[in-house]
C-alpha cells in the first residue's frame, strides 16, 4: 500500500501536473486551435472508456498488481511518443497525436480501474477512508509541484533553445520529462504483491450468498450514471480551463502554472479532512454537498471574465473534487461485495471516461461557436444534475445504505 502510494505520487507529478498544465498549451503551439485540442482529449477520454470493463475483468483474470504495472508502462510508452509529432509532416501529425494518446490512456485505464480494487485488498475496514483520503491528497500534492514545474520550465528551456514561448519545443521537452518520471512509478511497484486486507475473507464469506452472487447491474449502473454527469461537468473544466486561461484571457505560461498549482495545493487539506466530514455527516451528504460545491464554485469562470475570478472558481471547485474523490470511490466499493468490486471500479471509471470523451468533443467546437462561458455553464449544470441524481438515490438521515441497497 505504501509503495503504491510513492507511484501514486510520481504519477501525480507527472501526469496530473506538468501534462495537465502543458498538454493542451503544446497543442496550441502546433496550431491547432480548441476543436482539435478537444477532439484529441475526446480521443484519448473514448479509449479509456472503452477498455474499462475489459481492464476490471483483466485485473480479475491476472491480479490488479499486475494490471497496475502494464498499465502504467503502456502510460509511460504512449506519452513519450507523443511529442514526436512535432517532426512529423503535418499530414501525419494528427493522425500521430490521435494514435499515441489512445495508447496513454489505454495505459491509464488499466492502471485507474485496477487500483480501486488492489487499494481495498491492501487495506482493513478501520483504515480504508483515512488511506484514501491520503491518496487523494498525495496526488494533488504532487501535482502542485508539477504544475509550478510546468509553469517555470517552458521559459527556461525558451531561453536555453534560444526560441520564443510561441514555438512548440519550450513545452515538448518538459513533456518528455514527464514521460520519463512516469518509468520509476512503474518500478515502484515491482516489490509489490497483491494482497488481501485483514478481514476481507472473513467478510467475504459471511456475506449473505444472494448478495454475493447476484450481479448487482443497478448499482453499475447509478454508479456510472452519476460519474458521467459528475465527471462530464469536471471534465469540461480540467480540459478547457488552461486553453481558457492563454486563449480566453490571454495569461502568460507561468501564471497558468502557479493558477493549477495553488489549485492542487488547496485539494490537499480538503482531501485529508474527508474522514472527519465521513464520520460527522456520512457517505451520501458528504458526496452529495460536494459535488454541489463543485458546480457552485464553477460559476466564476462561466460569470466573471477575469482571470482571478477564474483562478478562485478553479480552485475551489478542484478543492470539492478532491474531497468527495476518496469517499466516492470508497462508497462505491462497498456498495458491492469483494467478487463485484474490479467490475465496480470498471463502471465507475467507464461513466466518467465516456462523459469525458463527449464533453472534450463537444466542448471544442462549443468554444467556437458559443464561447467559453456558455461551456462553463453547461459544466455547472452537469455537475449539480450530478449532485441530485446521487441524493436522490442514495438520500438518508446519517448516511447509512437505504434498505434497497442492503442484502
Amino acid at each position: 500500500m505504501r509503495l503504491f502510494l510513492v507511484t501514486a505520487a510520481l504519477v501525480g507529478l507527472a501526469w496530473d501536473g506538468i501534462r495537465t498544465v502543458l498538454l493542451n498549451l503544446y497543442l496550441l503551439r502546433l496550431g491547432y486551435g480548441p476543436e482539435l485540442v478537444g477532439l484529441v482529449n475526446a480521443a484519448g477520454a473514448l479509449a479509456f472508456a472503452v477498455l474499462c470493463l475489459p481492464a476490471g475483468a483483466m485485473g480479475t483474470r491476472w491480479g490488479s498488481r499486475n494490471m497496475l504495472i502494464a498499465g502504467l508502462s503502456l502510460l509511460a510508452v504512449g506519452f513519450g511518443l507523443l511529442p514526436l509529432a512535432e517532426f512529423m509532416a503535418s499530414s501525419w501529425r494528427l493522425g500521430w497525436l490521435l494514435i499515441t494518446t489512445v495508447l496513454a490512456y489505454l495505459g491509464f485505464a488499466l492502471y485507474l480501474v485496477n487500483s480501486l480494487p488492489f487499494l481495498m485488498g491492501t487495506t482493513g475496514p478501520e483504515e480504508r477512508n483515512h488511506v484514501f483520503s491520503v491518496h487523494m491528497a498525495l496526488a494533488p500534492l504532487a501535482a502542485f509541484v508539477g504544475s509550478v514545474l510546468a509553469g517555470v520550465l517552458p521559459g527556461v528551456f525558451a531561453s536555453l533553445l534560444g526560441v520564443s514561448l510561441q514555438d512548440a519545443a519550450p513545452y515538448r521537452l518538459p513533456l518528455w520529462l514527464s514521460a520519463l518520471i512516469l518509468v520509476p512509478a512503474t518500478l515502484v511497484l515491482l516489490p509489490t504483491q497483491s494482497a488481501k486486507a485483514p478481514g476481507v475473507q472473513a467478510s467475504a464469506s459471511s456475506t449473505p450468498l444472494t448478495r454475493a452472487s447476484r450481479v448487482p447491474y443497478g448499482l453499475f449502473v447509478v454508479i456510472a450514471l452519476f460519474m458521467a454527469l459528475r465527471f462530464g461537468g469536471r471534465g469540461t473544466v480540467a480540459t478547457f480551463y488552461n486553453v481558457y486561461l492563454d486563449r480566453g484571457l490571454g495569461i502568460s505560461t507561468a501564471l497558468i502554472g502557479v493558477l493549477s498549482g495553488a489549485s492542487q495545493l488547496l485539494s490537499v487539506p480538503a482531501a485529508l479532512a474527508a474522514p472527519w466530514m465521513l464520520k460527522r455527516w456520512g457517505n451520501p451528504r458528504t458526496i452529495f454537498w460536494g459535488t454541489m460545491g463543485m458546480a457552485l464554485c464553477t460559476l466564476p469562470l462561466a460569470l466573471v471574465p477575469h482571470w482571478t475570478a477564474a483562478g478562485f472558481g478553479f480552485a475551489s471547485a478542484t478543492s470539492f473534487f478532491s474531497m468527495t474523490s476518496g469517499p466516492v470511490r470508497v462508497f462505491s466499493q462497498e456498495l458491492v461485495a469483494p467478487r463485484w468490486r474490479a467490475t465496480m471500479a470498471s463502471a465507475f471509471m467507464m461513466g466518467a471516461g465516456l462523459a469525458f470523451s463527449v464533453v472534450s468533443l463537444v466542448g471544442g467546437y462549443a468554444i467556437v461557436t458559443l464561447g467559453y462561458n456558455t461551456l462553463f455553464l453547461v459544466a455547472t449544470g452537469l455537475m449539480a444534475a450530478g449532485g441530485l441524481f446521487f441524493w436522490f438515490v442514495f438520500r438518508v438521515r446519517r448516511g447509512e445504505l437505504p434498505p434497497r441497497f442492503l442484502p
